[in-house]
């Protein structure tokens, strides 16, 4: 079984966003999303969703699915966003997502990479949920970033920024160097088509001396040199699902454990025709981490 980082409990949107300096870095993301995802849609889903600060960019989609490994996360998202009910809440794993195969025609991911011990895994789960031709949108953190260089020639760090290989510099905290993730996308069926560089001015002086929107919109420029080089601490890229043609998705919702779309509503659950599990579902949050039942 592969860990997962789990947010269970946490204070995330207000120890790391709100009031914590951040702001420049929150805007350079949306920045990033405008620009790589298609603005309108069918179905999509945002995987590490947390309390839904992304959500609002998804407004050009018929349904939007907010997923993460946290119910706490989804509870606080439901405080947050001003018309939860529009949204699907799911608390579910990357490693095994509670969906039929081809459901979203574009899906987002965003700080949720660095937390992957086994990327390939977790991807090959992503190509199998996307449609066709579908756009999937992931960001991840880069070791290949001109702090992390030179901190290496100063040989104040230990590992190579130049490696291909991941480096985890703190448990399930993982850097990656954005060859290495382009060869992991191709692997699993996801062609890159665009990347962008992001957080170009992450510096706490530059930030504490620059207004954020001013420093967000000099990085929305310098965004575009990703197509060339990535020397950034946060790497962005749009990548499409080579699969062949397909029908429309059979469901929605999976049983993670035995992949039967036959879920039956019961009261405050999804019960498995085909292994016999039962999911929650109530307090209008799908919840296929643990079963209620098991056979």
């Amino acid at each position: 079984m592969t860990n997962v980082c789990d947010y269970e409990g946490s204070l995330y949107r207000y120890d790391f966003w709100e009031g914590q300096g951040r702001d420049y870095e929150n805007l350079v993301e949306r920045i990033a999303l405008r620009a790589l995802l298609p603005p309108v849609g069918d179905v999509l889903i945002e995987i590490g969703a947390g309390y839904g600060r992304l959500a609002d960019l998804y407004h050009g989609y018929q349904r939007v699915v907010l997923l993460d490994y946290a119910r706490s996360q989804l509870e606080d998202a439901q405080a947050y966003l001003a018309h939860p009910e529009r949204y699907i809440l799911v608390v579910g794993d990357v490693y095994g997502l509670p969906f039929v195969d081809g459901l979203f025609d574009a899906l987002t991911t965003v700080r949720v990479m660095h937390h992957l011990a086994d990327v390939p895994r977790a991807l090959a789960e992503l190509q199998r949920v996307i449609r066709p031709e579908g756009v999937a949108v992931l960001e991840h953190a880069s070791k290949h970033h001109l702090k992390a260089i030179g901190r290496w020639l100063l040989r104040r760090q230990t590992w190579n920024p130049f490696d291909l290989q991941p480096v985890e510099f703190v448990e399930l905290n993982f850097d990656f160097h954005p060859r290495w993730v382009r060869q992991q996308l191709i692997g699993s069926g996801l062609r890159p088509e665009a990347v962008r560089s992001v957080s170009h001015f992450r510096i706490p002086l530059i930030k504490k001396l620059v207004p954020s929107h001013w420093l967000a919109a000099l990085d929305g420029l310098a965004q575009l040199t990703g197509r060339w080089w990535q020397l950034t601490p946060s790497v962005f890229v749009r990548a499409r699902a080579e699969k062949p043609p397909s029908g429309p998705p059979d469901g929605f919702f999976c049983c993670p454990v035995c992949r039967s779309a036959d879920l039956t509503p019961q009261e405050m659950a999804l019960a498995c025709g085909g292994c016999g599990r039962h999911w929650r579902s109530d307090g209008g949050i799908y919840d296929f981490k643990t079963p209620l039942f098991s056979p």
